[in-house]
């Protein structure tokens, strides 16, 4: 069934890409929500080693995409570099079902070379894909933001179930499966696809005068060098977002394993479950604000990129503010309510929606001809430095003085830096708005 819906018009070629990005975050999200339990309860590992690890693991994951963007602009075509990263990607989960320690991390490497090539390429070829319906990209990326966590709701469920209730590796494996059906959808599925779709035709020599002159400061446009700049400038501010919200998969995943009542209806769920509730919430609310954002552009009053990110980082904050009371709860020896962790994952989703496909589609739309792939890479390479944050920040969860001070900093650091960037807004207001009209 297409998912382009034909009133709105928008590329039929979605549904493949939205299916393929769907079973490769399955297995990405199965072994998240798996990865931090796996190592303090089969591996024996300390919070703050399993945070190390898990810092590192998912800051590679997310530096990679600055690299494979850089390769395939000058080497490869974009579908080359799909099925490069995917087959990657596939053998690496398939590395970590062997109860092995050094396949294990071999597993882990894999995977991240592998996303470096996928994530910022399919990115940058479903943002093609609206090439003449600019006007629909933030839509459209909502619907890809769908698939992901449409991938996300059913990874830890399947993973999670795998893992926890028969054999932690049988979860890893689990995710390799579902990497390998990815692979095949987007074979099939792209067959038809436009060759203009998967052309680069920036590839111009890293030391030729036209790639000189795409350098900002180097004879490249004033425009295009601004447009550069206000890229870098919200890729930094996601950072303080991803250092936050990344703390579902380590931090409060083990809280939900040591200080929340699972039991529900006599039924002890387990802990990886609540990694699904965050992609549900993406899946009933993703809808409501595409729509939202397309009324609004009709009458020309969607918020700029710049105040949906200022936004987003208030209702972060917020978000956290709950978590600060449930831990003074779990600090006098009672078992907390799951709903606590559902109402944080609530208004972490309404943030993530104000802000990750926004900042997707924003690059797409803004980032000069040719350099598409590498500024998509530093959109990445920022969310890399925030999930490596998110990891180590994770490891102090019991010895920053209390819980409650522990997710303080997270309520602290959102506001602060929602703040800063609305300050920049309104301080460079009329140049930030010219820009974004050119």
């Amino acid at each position: 069934m297409e998912i382009a819906d034909k009133k709105l018009n928008h590329p039929k070629g979605i549904t493949p890409l939205f299916l393929t990005e769907m079973w490769e975050r399955m297995s990405y999200y199965g072994m998240r929500a798996i990865l931090v339990l796996y190592l303090v309860v089969s591996e024996k590992k300390t919070d703050e080693e399993a945070g190390q690890i898990y810092a590192l693991y998912t800051a590679f994951v997310y530096l990679t995409p600055v690299l494979g963007g850089y390769i395939t602009e000058r080497f490869f075509g974009y579908k080359q570099a799909i099925y490069l990263g995917a087959f990657l990607m596939m053998f690496g989960h398939l590395s970590l079902a062997i109860p092995d320690s050094t396949a294990f991390y071999v597993g882990l490497v894999l995977l991240g070379l592998g996303n470096g090539f996928f994530k910022p390429n399919i990115s940058t070829v479903f943002g093609r894909l609206y090439e003449e319906k600019k006007e629909l990209k933030d839509s459209g990326y909502t619907i890809f933001y769908m698939g992901i966590n449409l991938g996300g709701l059913l990874g830890p469920l399947f993973c999670g179930l795998l893992a926890e209730s028969v054999d932690w590796h049988l979860g890893f494996l689990a995710a390799g499966i579902g990497m390998g059906i990815g692979v095949l959808i987007f074979y099939f599925g792209t067959k038809d696809f436009d060759k203009n779709v998967w052309e680069f035709k920036g590839t111009a020599p890293l030391n030729s005068s036209e790639n000189l002159k795409s350098i900002p400061g180097f004879n490249s446009s004033h425009l295009d060098t601004k447009r550069i700049y206000l890229i870098i400038l919200l890729s930094f501010f996601s950072i303080f977002f991803w250092m936050s919200f990344e703390q579902m998969g380590s931090s409060l995943n083990l809280f939900a394993l040591r200080y929340t009542d699972r039991e529900i209806f006599g039924i002890e769920i387990p802990a990886s479950f609540l990694q699904s509730v965050n992609p549900l919430f993406i899946l009933l609310l993703a809808p409501v604000l595409s729509f939202f954002w397309s009324a609004l552009s009709q009458r020309n009053l969607n918020p700029n990129p710049v105040l949906k990110f200022a936004i987003g980082l208030f209702i972060m904050g917020f978000g956290f503010l709950i978590m600060v009371f449930a831990s003074e709860l779990a600090e006098s020896g009672t078992l907390v309510s799951i709903w606590f962790l559902i109402a944080v994952y609530f208004w972490n989703t309404i943030s993530e929606l104000f802000l990750s496909p926004v900042g997707l589609s924003f690059v797409s739309k803004t980032a000069p001809k040719g350099k598409t792939s590498l500024l998509m890479g530093v959109w990445f390479l920022c969310t890399a430095f925030g999930h490596y944050l998110a990891g180590i920040l994770s490891g102090f969860q019991r010895k920053m003085g209390s819980l409650s001070d522990f997710y303080f900093l997270f309520v602290i650091s959102s506001i602060l830096a929602g703040l800063l960037l609305l300050g920049i807004y309104y301080l460079k207001r009329q140049d930030i708005q010219k820009l974004l009209r050119d």
